[in-house]
């Protein structure tokens, strides 16, 4: 019977040791938040859970043993070693205490560790305040280095040189700590050596030293390492030195070990210490190159508990990897990688981006373009071969000016692959995907509708005025919008669109290209009992300013304590889409929602003093209800024809509601809305705003915040041109007479 090891992590650098635990004829579990990341496609067992989920991932742990008994547990390359030890302690599988993965995780615990048992470190202060860290660089004079205490990757890490330069570099690492605790060490000047070990019954065996390249100042960006370093032997031999001290002290007896040592004029001092194998291509890749070990073999032996192979090198090599970073801007395409590749030395390319990603100048070691991994004879060759691969290799850019929807169309379309054409009229005709998907349910009549009803309506214009330059501003809940459109509340980049971006990613783009352009998003809520999480932490990074819509759950609890996170950000408004009663996506992942009451609703819009709106409504005796319970807005809606087969379009049914409730309550409308005129149609049946999906998902797809922003832009544009043709100086000029209603082949005033 084959044994089954798990690994936490389906990324990059976690592949190379699935991989190989599958050549070892191992069944493989991988555990991941991401279903479509490279090592879940490779995992015989993929389970979908966050890294970070300690609690959950040992759940999921404990019922996948009770099917399949797991012998052993690992990660590499990935802070998830608490996660990892949590698993080993609670189905007895080797490993190390959870306390001391704790302590190997978090940097304040870490350093304290070191303290007690005489490692050199750099002296630090816990900090959690702007007063904290202004007491703290008085203590330690500058220079200082800001860092959060729970993140890995260089991310929040920031030199401080200067008093002026503590507010900034604080909030900086703040926004990259996921508990808000930090702390503010001393700077240490001299080179940094990256050390990988492995331990096994307390033997600890040091697997490779590097030279590490740190740039781009104040930051702490890795852009490459050198294996082996070429420092002189007695300093690396100090500094491994350092490193089994540290890892005696971590109480790392059984597993592995990664540092980051500085060679200091005061001895070698370690900056950080991890419980698990080097990430940043280093144990997988230019420690192999350089040595002939395979070290991930290793790293799945140890962690079933078996005493590891061969440690000792078999060849002497130069093995590098370095980082490709190019000026910022948009991708426009990719050449030469086949070519490169081809090159001698040149063993591995590994791209982070592709055509539509914003680069920027990179501040952490997530933000690279690319990593180039070459070997050589010597580090003269290695160093040939990247140069000719840079010169082989092109990452071409958008100029400013060519940022147009046919760009922006193209990056989305190679993004979305087919669970989206972006076809070049969004009416549904030729949608490929119903739900999960981009699509309607159904046939789809209901998408297709949404269009049609909006194409029965016919502009009457008004040219003999004075309007040359409308004013299409307006408020909404007390805040200015730049015109009455915002971007619909869409959810489930995994689901729907087929892992194309990352969820919070999508939802800063969103809200980021709205607030730039001038106006505000919704955000949704998801099938995903934590999603609503991700829209929350999106607007509260934008100061509140965006609008949750929870999904209609059967227990009140869950909506009550949604409406109190919602409160925490300070969101706008907040509301529900009570038309999600059968959603789909919502009965996939067994998430139980039905319809609310009267008196539900009541309650619960009565529990907050924020502005609530229902959305969904599709005639006039749910818009009488929605005034009664005391909601402040609605949003006619079939759900972009996601809901149910066959339903009416939403603007077949805005003018009656309008006559029925206008002036009681906000009229938002959605659903096929694509261009300027389409809005003024809008308005002038009684909405006093439109929402925007689709379109607004392919721009943020395609080319993020700025594409978002472009097209926004263009559509206010077009509705101002729309105004000018009709004699509408401002949004309250927009009246019913600049209408007609097509019956058949009749024009008729409506």
């Amino acid at each position: 019977m084959k044994k089954t090891i798990m690994i936490i992590g389906g990324g990059l650098l976690q592949d190379p040791v699935i991989q190989t635990a599958k050549k070892m004829g191992l069944q493989v579990i991988v555990t991941d938040y991401n279903p479509n990341a490279i090592g879940m496609r490779h995992a015989d067992i993929p389970i979908v859970m966050s890294t970070r989920d300690i609690e959950g991932s040992v759940r999921v742990a404990k019922a996948q043993n009770n099917i399949t008994p797991i012998h052993g547990v690992l990660t590499v390359g990935t802070d998830a070693s608490m996660t990892v030890a949590a698993v080993a302690n609670a189905l007895n599988l080797p490993g190390i205490k959870f306390e001391d993965a704790e302590a190997a995780t978090n940097k304040i615990k870490m350093r304290k560790r070191f303290h007690e048992h005489g490692v050199l470190c750099p002296r630090f202060y816990p900090v959690w305040s702007i007063a904290d860290a202004k007491k703290a660089c008085n203590k330690l004079g500058f220079p200082v280095v800001i860092k959060p205490s729970d993140n890995m990757g260089a991310r929040g890490v920031t030199r401080i040189g200067t008093k002026n330069e503590i507010a900034d570099a604080f909030q900086f690492a703040k926004s990259a700590s996921p508990s808000g605790e930090l702390l503010i060490e001393e700077y240490m000047e001299g080179p940094e050596l990256s050390i990988d070990a492995v331990v096994f019954n307390g033997e600890i065996t040091i697997t490779g030293v590097a030279d590490r390249i740190i740039e781009y100042p104040p930051y702490f960006v890795e852009t490459g390492h050198t294996m082996p370093s070429h420092l002189p032997a007695e300093i690396q031999e100090n500094a491994c030195e350092a490193m089994r001290k540290g890892i005696r002290a971590l109480g790392i007896t059984h597993g592995f070990a990664k540092g980051d040592i500085k060679i200091t004029k005061c001895g070698p001092k370690i900056g950080e210490l991890a419980a698990r194998l080097s990430g940043g291509f280093m144990s997988a890749y230019t420690y192999p190159l350089a040595t002939g070990v395979d070290l991930m073999r290793a790293a799945v032996e140890i962690a079933l508990g078996q005493e590891p192979g061969n440690l000792d090198p078999v060849m002497n090599r130069v093995s590098i990897e370095r980082a490709i970073i190019t000026t910022p801007g948009i991708v426009k395409s990719i050449t030469g990688l086949e070519e490169a590749l081809q090159i001698p030395g040149i063993e591995e390319i590994f791209m982070n981006v592709q055509p539509g990603d914003k680069i920027v100048i990179p501040r952490s070691n997530v933000e690279k373009a690319g990593h180039i991994i070459a070997v050589g004879n010597t580090l003269a060759e290695a160093e040939a071969a990247v140069a000719r691969c840079r010169e082989v290799l092109s990452i071409e850019l958008f100029e400013a000016t060519e940022l147009s929807q046919e760009t922006i169309n193209i990056a989305a379309r190679e993004k979305l692959k087919k669970t989206c054409y972006v076809c070049k009229n969004c009416d549904g005709k030729d949608c490929p995907s119903g739900v999960p998907g981009m699509g309607g349910a159904g046939t789809g009549a209901s998408f297709r509708r949404n269009v049609e009803s909006l194409r029965n309506y016919k502009i009457n214009t008004r040219l003999i005025h004075g309007v040359t330059a409308p004013d299409t501003s307006t408020s909404f809940f007390g805040i200015n919008l730049s015109f009455p459109v915002m971007a619909a509340p869409i959810t489930g980049t995994m689901t729907n669109m087929g892992g194309a971006m990352d969820e919070l990613d999508y939802n800063r783009a969103v809200i980021d290209g709205c607030l730039q352009a001038g106006t505000i998003a919704f955000v949704g809520d998801g099938a995903t009992p934590n999603k609503y999480k991700i829209g929350l932490q999106a607007i509260g990074e934008a100061d509140g300013m965006g609008v949750p819509i929870f999904k209609p759950r059967s227990d009140n609890r869950e909506l009550i304590k949604r409406l109190r996170a919602a409160e925490k950000v300070h969101s706008v408004a907040m509301g529900m889409d009570i038309d999600a009663v059968v959603f789909k996506t919502m009965a996939l992942k067994n998430q139980p929602v039905g319809p609310k009451s009267f008196d539900d609703l009541k309650a619960l819009i009565s529990m907050t003093e924020y502005p609530f709106i229902l959305k969904g409504i599709m005639n006039v005796r749910d818009a009488v209800m929605a005034v009664e319970v005391g909601a402040h807005g609605i949003v006619i809606s079939n759900h972009g024809g996601r809901v149910l087969d066959e339903m009416v379009g939403s603007m077949d049914v805005l003018e009656e509601i309008a006559a029925a409730v206008k002036g009681h309550i906000k009229i938002i409308i959605d659903g096929g809305f694509r261009t300027g005129v389409d809005i003024l149609k809008a308005l002038a049946l009684g909405a006093d705003a439109v929402l925007i999906g689709r379109p607004i998902a392919i721009a943020a797809v395609g080319m993020g915040a700025a594409a978002v922003s472009y097209y926004l832009n263009g559509l206010r544009r077009d509705l101002e041109q729309a105004m000018i043709l009709t004699g509408c100086n401002g949004i309250s000029d927009i009246t019913s007479d600049v209408v007609r209603k097509i019956n058949g082949k009749t024009l008729t005033y409506v």
